[in-house]
């Protein structure tokens, strides 16, 4: 098949429109000729487009003008050196390799290879020491890919901790973008090595172990569960090839697309969306520096960047576009189409700030690492106000009703309730185990159902398969992007001696998008300071750490007694609300009350008060609001 008459099967003759879905999803998805796996899409690209810029690396924000560049060629080559380098340590189909590293340009060779060689698992660093070795415990991981000392000092001493707690065997080390690792530390019980080394000693034409099938394993992505450890949510390869597809699907964006990528890739957004859809696509990314949009310097210089870049389209969080709504347009940005933003709701005022300031549309996403990434987004010239996007196409979203027992009852369109999907890229379970023979074991732990995922989050579906987010009926708290599991702040306030109950929740946050908050009782008094200083010091990440601690006489249940933080939600909205509206005089009440499985905050102001200040303030927040005049 030649690539012309390839790509008018692969690729839809336009997906610009609401109104496309259709005729998408006419071809069965079985007909598109899609990749099998990650690494047939790269020796795809790198058959191609093998001349053709791939990834450009900045070291960091200061050197922006210095970038390390490969084509998809040289990438294919990389990526075979480094798969064969694990197939020569024993690494199988089977077998997890751990990657806990800042971004870097070895770092997206290394993940892939991970993919090929074996099933790739890419660890935030900034988990505490005992969540990452419960990971590596419950994967069965003996391979870890790390960044050295120079790229990540605070790794490399929690590689040196997990290699005391004997939990594993080999140590491979990467360095940063445009530099090579040397290896001056040898750590008793593990073999710390050059991972650049030892890939330069194998060949780079072909991968020499067994290659993967679609239906294999291809990566395991920590996620908050109910618990105060996080889950393994496993992806096949057909999981993200079928969701990079379908982004890369969008006839917005061609072959000439330059996108940006600054999110870490343990995020499975900077995997799928940044990495592996520019990959079918032949389209070229620019990543950032290892902190990423953590960067400050980068938002200096971050639309010389675009300008120089020739920048199409980036994809961030709420918290981003908050910031570069402030910062002067001092280029010609007008490469720039469009900016895509999700992880968690974006306020009303960001999105106008932001579109405002630079004339360049936010189009919301919606999705979940237990559906691989992404299953709603929004078309760039045909806005759909108050929603998250248009389900993609062969994914299936529905919400239904959740009965105390157990029972699902769909509901019609525009209902709101909890949005459930199926499809091709929802996830096979979590791993729950390993068997000696078989390798994982997975498990839905009850968020599969018949084929549907239960994604915890409350919403409507209308009749053009869009999505209208209402709330969260899971408990995930989401700042800033990063997936804070409540469990961990009720666990530490509850080792408090004085703590006989806690339940922690987000509370809306201009900045953020929320913050953790926590509500305790006791056994003996004590103070808020107290306890804010305690789950400070015990919470097993600092994000997680509480903003505040309020004291009740009972935690709200429901009536067959399960735990239940909707008012209490709703008191968090109030409390920030009320402390945003402290000096608007004519704010004179603020409520918040549990409507439709979601909190809506009421204003009740003075006749004659200024409607349009009020609304102001209200749309800095990601929340429902209504005002009432007294």
């Amino acid at each position: 098949m030649t690539p012309d008459n390839e790509d008018t099967v692969l690729w839809p003759a336009t997906f610009d429109h609401p109104g496309d879905l259709a005729a998408v999803e006419a071809v069965p998805l079985d007909d598109r000729g899609l990749p099998e796996t990650t690494y047939e899409a790269l020796a795809r690209a790198g058959s191609l487009w093998p001349d053709r810029t791939a990834i450009t690396v900045l070291p960091d924000a200061e050197r922006w003008q210095s970038p390390t560049r490969r084509t998809y060629r040289e990438m294919l080559v990389d990526v075979h050196r480094y798969a064969n380098a694990l197939h020569g340590l024993g690494v199988r189909r089977s077998d997890v390799v751990a990657i806990m590293s800042p971004n870097c340009d070895e770092l997206i060779t290394a993940t892939l290879a991970a993919e090929l060689a074996g099933i790739a698992m890419p660890v935030n660093g900034a988990l505490a020491d005992t969540h990452i070795r419960h990971l590596l415990e419950r994967s069965g991981a003996r391979v870890l890919i790390a960044a050295d000392s120079t790229l990540d000092p605070a790794g490399w001493e929690q590689v040196r901790a997990l290699v005391a707690a004997d939990v594993l065997d080999t140590v491979l080390l990467i360095a940063p973008t445009g530099e090579t690792t040397d290896v001056a530390a040898e750590l008793e019980g593990a073999a710390v090595l050059s991972f650049a080394a030892l890939a330069a000693e194998t060949g780079g034409e072909r991968f020499d172990g067994e290659l993967p099938t679609a239906d294999d394993v291809a990566a395991l992505f920590h996620t908050g569960g109910t618990t105060g450890a996080p889950k393994l949510a496993a992806h096949t390869h057909r999981n993200e090839i079928v969701d990079a597809w379908s982004v890369a699907a969008a006839s917005e964006l061609g072959e000439n697309t330059t996108i940006f990528a600054a999110l870490p890739l343990f995020h499975v957004n900077a995997l799928v969306v940044t990495l592996l859809a520019p990959t079918l696509r032949g389209q070229h990314a620019v990543w950032a520096g290892p902190l990423g949009y953590r960067d400050l310097p980068l938002y200096g210089c971050f639309w010389k960047v675009v300008e120089h870049y020739g920048i199409t389209t980036m994809s961030a969080v709420p918290t981003v576009y908050a910031v570069l709504a402030n910062v002067p347009v001092d280029a010609d940005i007008s490469s720039l189409r469009m900016a895509v933003v999700g992880a968690s709701m974006l306020p009303p005022a960001v999105r106008r700030a932001f579109e405002e300031h630079t004339g360049i549309t936010l189009l919301e996403g919606y999705g979940l690492t237990e559906a691989t990434c992404a299953s709603a987004r929004s078309f760039l010239d045909h806005p759909r106000p108050g929603s998250v996007g248009q389900r993609l196409p062969y994914q299936r979203i529905k919400a239904v009703r959740i009965d105390d027992d157990g029972t699902w009852t769909d509901l019609p369109a525009g209902d709101s309730g909890v949005l459930a999907i199926s499809g091709p890229a929802v996830f096979p379970g979590y791993v729950v185990g390993r068997d000696v023979e078989s390798g994982l074991v997975l498990d839905g732990l009850g968020k599969l159902v018949d084929g549907w995922l239960d994604t915890g989050d409350l919403g409507a579906v209308d009749a053009d398969g869009f999505v209208h987010l209402t709330g969260r009926a899971k408990d995930l708290i989401i700042r800033g992007g990063h997936n804070i599991d409540p469990a961990q702040v009720e666990d530490s306030l509850l080792s408090h001696p004085a703590v006989t109950g806690a339940a922690a929740v987000g509370m809306p946050d201009v900045h953020a998008g929320e913050v953790p908050v926590a509500y305790v009782t006791l056994s003996a008094p004590t103070t808020e300071a107290d306890l804010v200083a305690w789950a400070k010091e015990h919470v097993a990440e600092p994000a997680a750490a509480p903003k505040s601690v309020q004291v009740v006489d009972m935690l709200p249940v429901t009536a067959v007694g399960k735990p239940y933080k909707l008012p209490l939600r709703a008191d968090a909205a109030r409390r920030a609300v009320t402390a945003a509206l402290a000096e608007h005089d004519g704010a004179v009440e603020v409520t918040a009350d549990v409507e439709d499985g979601g909190v809506t905050v009421t204003v009740v102001a003075q006749p004659g008060t200024d409607q349009t200040a009020l609304a102001q303030i209200l749309d800095a927040f990601a929340l429902t609001w209504r005002v009432a005049t007294r």
